[in-house]
């Protein structure tokens, strides 16, 4: 009874602290009184190519959609919605499903919906217009399913700062990115090359219709980024400069509310800048409410650099006396040097694991071409080449990426990857072919095929066909485990010959044997787990914790 008043009372802070300061924010709009506010006319030429004067959207044969837009923040937010309308609704669908999954309760939803609206009370005052108005322009076309959430511009905005309130109050792990970068004599030309995993996993459906934008805007630089419908926040991007941007997530506190999205800030980067010394001061200018590291790699100066930003400080990891940089999700500048949460980052989770992978398979190759990169950021074992089991978050390839990336700046050249994950073709784009004068109603593939990477041999292996069966039989047995049904000794064995090689497969097993009060083979199975390379030190410890258990059980 005491804990239902607690939780009552908690429920009317909330609430209370939702209606305070939120109408502004839920009444403000973008100023576009002075802009075009006529929505373009679509031709559809086929269910894969949509054409708006000179804006399309196409299908390629990888199954990449390839977004060309131009004009004013509006002309481009407008463009972008009406020829991605049918992806855009069902990636919100998509999105809000993955909601409902994580909080079934209707009375946790509001809940929620409430949090957010008074979480992202500021969150307007902290995205340049600019970005606002094309926001505003591409939540035309969203759906109106979700009108109890928010408004359509409202929620579209709350999009764009769903991975920082994600990482910051849940500290999820659905972002363990992994990049690097050589240069000068590690890369086999002398040029710039970056390759990077962007470990940002919803679904497998919310990786399906990823998006190559080219954007031509009036104002700054003419850019690519790989993103996905209703996203203008960059993760992945370079521009006709040969400036690039990725994103690294690193460990965050909890901010009272809502700043600059890291992705609305390395848009800013990515479109305004034109090499390191500028996306610093851009980058310096906006207060972020996570911590991340942005990658930074210049044409101009050949070399790359971290940008490592958090609520409180920022500094800049350079590395002036090498021609490499690797990154994965802990800081590694003087600034954070003795911050505790990036210690605690370090000690307990597989970034530092990581971070020296990368270091050998980079020592490995003395000179880094596009191929290599690819490798690399495909690469599926641990230190040493030991056998990790698939899927698990010490690898650089993890199997849940929503795109790998290879960047050659100072040729202008990007490769991005097919489905699935980073396994499928990298497809190679030209910036500077595709950003001559375009013709209006036309729509053909801007890849350059001649210089594709052929897709990851392991997608046609017996082992990836397994791990497909064996993530629907990890998923049904967490259904087992929260049901406590009972389960067929049968199951359990294919269960685990699907994957021998991960920790998960006897750690689960070792649960429904303690669940089920079979000590010795809960004991077997959990020793077993220790055997294999285990993902972070808080699981390690857990595993540990029940042999303890077990231990004074089996006296």
């Amino acid at each position: 009874m005491k804990n239902r008043i607690n939780l009552f009372f908690f429920v009317v802070f909330l609430l209370m602290l939702a209606s305070c300061g939120t109408s502004k924010s839920m009444r403000h709009q973008p100023q576009i009184s002075n802009l075009n506010t006529s929505k373009p006319t679509v031709i559809k030429k086929s269910d894969s190519v949509f054409v708006s004067g000179k804006n399309s959207l196409l299908k390629n044969k990888q199954g990449l959609w390839e977004l060309y837009v131009e004009g004013d923040p509006l002309e481009i937010g407008l463009n972008t919605g009406a020829l991605s309308d049918s992806l855009l609704k069902n990636q919100e669908h998509i999105f809000f499903s993955k909601i409902k999954d994580i909080i079934p309760s209707r009375f946790e939803q509001k809940i929620l919906r409430q949090f957010l609206k008074w979480y992202n009370r500021k969150l307007y005052l902290n995205v340049p217009e600019e970005y606002q108005t094309e926001i505003y322009g591409i939540s035309q076309y969203t759906s109106h399913d979700f009108e109890n959430i928010a408004p359509q511009y409202q929620r579209s905005l709350y999009l764009h700062a769903a991975h920082d309130i994600g990482h910051a109050l849940q500290d999820l792990a659905l972002v363990g990115c992994s990049s690097f970068a050589a240069w000068g004599e590690k890369s086999e030309d002398g040029n710039l090359i970056l390759g990077r995993n962007f470990d940002f996993y919803i679904n497998d459906s919310f990786a399906e219709n990823k998006i190559i934008a080219f954007i031509s805007p009036e104002q700054g630089h003419k850019f690519m980024m790989v993103t996905w419908p209703g996203m203008v926040g960059a993760v992945s991007g370079m521009n006709q400069e040969g400036l690039t941007v990725t994103i690294n997530a690193g460990k965050s506190e909890i901010p009272l509310s809502a700043k600059t999205p890291i992705s609305i800030l390395t848009r800013e980067i990515l479109q305004h800048a034109q090499n390191i010394e500028e996306a610093i001061m851009i980058a310096k200018k906006r207060s972020v409410f996570v911590s991340e590291s942005i990658m930074v790699g210049s044409a101009q100066d050949n070399k790359a650099v971290l940008i490592e930003v958090s609520p409180k400080k920022m500094d800049v990891f350079d590395v002036p006396n090498s021609n490499q940089l690797i990154c994965s999700n802990h800081f590694q500048s003087k600034a954070f040097e003795n911050d505790k949460r990036n210690e605690m980052q370090i000690a307990d989770s597989h970034s530092k694991y990581r971070l020296d992978r990368m270091q050998e398979l980079l020592s490995e190759n003395s000179k880094i071409n596009p191929k290599i990169a690819s490798e690399i950021l495909r690469n599926k074992e641990g230190l040493k080449d030991i056998p990790l089991g698939l899927g698990n978050e010490k690898a650089l390839n993890q199997l849940l990426a929503h795109h790998g990336i290879i960047f050659k700046p100072k040729e202008k050249l990007v490769w991005v990857s097919a489905n699935p994950f980073q396994m499928g073709e990298f497809v190679c784009y030209n910036l500077d072919s595709i950003f001559k004068e375009r013709k209006s109603n036309t729509a053909v593939s801007f890849e350059q095929e001649n210089l594709n990477i052929a897709e990851d041999p392991f997608v046609k292996s017996t082992a990836y066909q397994n791990y497909k069966k064996f993530k629907i039989q990890n998923h049904q047995f967490d259904l087992y485990l929260e049901n406590k049904e009972t389960v067929s000794s049968e199951f359990i064995e294919h269960y685990q010959s699907l994957n021998p090689d991960y920790w998960v497969v006897y750690y689960k097993a070792g649960l429904y044997f303690y669940q089920k009060k079979e000590f010795k083979l809960a004991q077997a199975n959990f020793q077993k787990a220790l055997t294999k390379e285990i993902t972070t030190a808080p699981e390690k410890a857990t595993i540990e914790k029940y042999l303890k258990k077990l231990k004074r059980k089996l006296k």
